[in-house]
C-alpha cells in the first residue's frame, strides 16, 4: 500500500523534477548574491588607510632605486674615420668608427666562429650593421691578402685543359672496321665519331644483340649514312632475343620493342603456350611495326 502512496505519474514526476532543478537554481542565486554584496562593501576607514600607505611606501620605493641605479648609457666616443680592416680591427677601433658596442661584439663573435670577411660587401651583412652605415665606411674597408680570395686564370685553365686531353688518331680515308666487334677505342678513331657517340654505339649493339646491317646506325641520333662507308658487318653470330624466355623488362629493352609489344608477347605465352614462328607475332602487327628487322633479332628456341 505504501507503494501506490508513494507513486506519481509521469506529469507529476516531470513537475517534480522542474520545482527541484527551480529551487537548486534559487538556492544557488541567494548564495551568490550574498557573497557579491559582501565584496562590494566599503572597506573600513583603517584598511583603506593600511592599503594606501602600503602603496606609496611601494612608490616611494621604487623612485628610491631608481635614483640608486640609473640606468646605463653608453660613453661617448669619439668617431675618427680611418682604414680598417674588418678581419683583424679590435672592438675599441671599430667603436671609434661610429660603430655600437653591439656591433662590434658580433663582429667579434663572428670572428670567433671562424668567419672571414672575404670583401667589404660581406661586412655589410653584419647584424646590427644598418645600410647607411656601410655606406659610410665601405671606401674605408681595406681587405688583407691573405684574405682575399685568389682569382683563378679561366684563360690559362682552359688552355690547359685543351692541352692535356688526350689525342685520338683517326683512321685515314678507305678504312673499313668490323662493326660488331669494334669497341669504344676503334669507332672513335672514325672521322666523326667521339667519345659519346662510340658509347651509344656499343650500348645499342649490346640492345641489340648485334649489328646485321650497317644501314642500322642511322637508328642512332646524329648517325647519317655518310658514315656507313667506314663499316661492315662481318660474319659473328647475333645474340637474337629468345622471346619465349626472356622476361617483360628483357623484352621491352630491346629496340625494336616496346612496354605494350613485350606486354602481348607475355600475354600469348600465358594464354596459348610459346610462340613458334614469326607468323604467330604477325597477329601483333599493331605492336611490331618492324616485321621485317625482328625476323632476325628473334629467336623462337
Amino acid at each position: 500500500m505504501w507503494k501506490d502512496f508513494f507513486y506519481f505519474t509521469k506529469s507529476e514526476r516531470r513537475a517534480i523534477i522542474v520545482l527541484l532543478l527551480l529551487l537548486a537554481f534559487l538556492s544557488g542565486g541567494s548564495i551568490w548574491f550574498r557573497l557579491k554584496r559582501q565584496d562590494m562593501l566599503p572597506l573600513p576607514l583603517s584598511e583603506s588607510g593600511r592599503i594606501d600607505s602600503f602603496i606609496a611606501g611601494l612608490e616611494e620605493r621604487k623612485r628610491s632605486s631608481s635614483r640608486s641605479f640609473p640606468a646605463y648609457k653608453e660613453p661617448p666616443v669619439q668617431v675618427r674615420l680611418r682604414p680598417f680592416d674588418p678581419n683583424t680591427a679590435d672592438s675599441s677601433t671599430l667603436r671609434t668608427l661610429g660603430l655600437s658596442a653591439f656591433i662590434a661584439r658580433n663582429v667579434e663573435k663572428y670572428r670567433e666562429k671562424g668567419g672571414v670577411f672575404h670583401t667589404p660587401e660581406d661586412f655589410s651583412r653584419m647584424y646590427g650593421l644598418s645600410p647607411s652605415q656601410f655606406e659610410t665606411l665601405k671606401p674605408y674597408i681595406t681587405i688583407g691578402k691573405r684574405f682575399l680570395i685568389p682569382e683563378r686564370d679561366t684563360v690559362r685553365h682552359i688552355a690547359f685543359a685543351r692541352d692535356t686531353l688526350p689525342y685520338v688518331p683517326k683512321y685515314p680515308e678507305g678504312t673499313v672496321i668490323d662493326l660488331n666487334q669494334a669497341d669504344t677505342a676503334s669507332l672513335k678513331r672514325i672521322p666523326g665519331i667521339g667519345s659519346g657517340l662510340a658509347r651509344m654505339i656499343v650500348a645499342y649493339r649490346n640492345r641489340l644483340g648485334g649489328f646485321y646491317s650497317v644501314s642500322q646506325l642511322q637508328e642512332i641520333p646524329h648517325l647519317d649514312a655518310g658514315i656507313n662507308t667506314w663499316f661492315k658487318v662481318g660474319d659473328a653470330e647475333l645474340r637474337k632475343l629468345k622471346v619465349n624466355r626472356a622476361s617483360l623488362d628483357r623484352l621491352r629493352s630491346h629496340p625494336y620493342m616496346d612496354f605494350y609489344k613485350a606486354k602481348a608477347i607475355i600475354e600469348y605465352r600465358r594464354k596459348r603456350g610459346k610462340l613458334k614462328s614469326l607468323s604467330q607475332i604477325s597477329l601483333f602487327e599493331a605492336f611490331f611495326g618492324r616485321r621485317y628487322k625482328t625476323s632476325v633479332s628473334l629467336s623462337f628456341v
